[in-house]
């Protein structure tokens, strides 16, 4: 599957718009806030509209990661004219749920889907805003293929190169519009 290049224009578009937070939220962590992305509607509309260039046609929904992966997720599906699948955080959604359990850095997390939206083979594209550690896309990924869905693709804002998210999602079709 090829995917579109992502544009010099875009790249730097993104790259303005993303503001840098040192020590938050905890000291030495420096935090790339989306928000002035968001807030600029034509910045964000070119985000969403490069996102539906490279996937539109290849998919069935688009699945977001809570909460900052609704925001690109919903907006992306609209475009694509697709449904969308939430991936909560763990007691989010009403019975029936299947749920995984990850590790973090410091300890675990769980996450939650209703496989009331999805469909055996479906094919989805899982979107967030970074893909730093792979840790929770890559229990995203798993939690939908429980399911019975394929993964096209992750597809993320962000990617924080150093963290190794990257290789912690193996051979897995990753799409990054900005990497720091």
């Amino acid at each position: 599957m090829t995917r579109a290049p992502v544009a010099t224009g875009l790249h730097d578009l993104v790259r303005a718009r993303v503001r840098d937070v040192p020590d938050f939220p905890e000291p030495g962590v420096l935090f790339r806030d989306i928000t002035p992305l968001l807030a600029d509607g034509t910045a964000f509309s070119a985000v969403i509209g490069h996102l539906a260039d490279a996937f539109g046609g290849e998919v069935d929904a688009i699945a977001g990661i809570e909460a900052r992966g609704f925001l690109l997720a919903a907006p992306l599906a609209v475009v694509l004219g697709v449904g969308v699948i939430a991936v909560r955080k763990a007691g989010k959604l009403p019975p029936p749920t299947l749920h995984t359990a990850y590790d973090l850095e410091y300890g675990t997390a769980e996450i939650e889907v209703s496989p009331a939206g999805l469909r055996d083979g479906s094919r989805i594209v899982l979107v967030d805003d970074v893909l730093a550690t792979g840790g929770t896309a890559g229990a995203a990924a798993r939690l939908l293929e429980q399911a019975g869905a394929r993964i096209v693709a992750l597809a993320f804002l962000i990617e924080l190169a150093e963290l190794g998210g990257r290789a912690a999602l193996g051979d897995r079709s990753i799409h990054s519009l900005v990497t720091y």
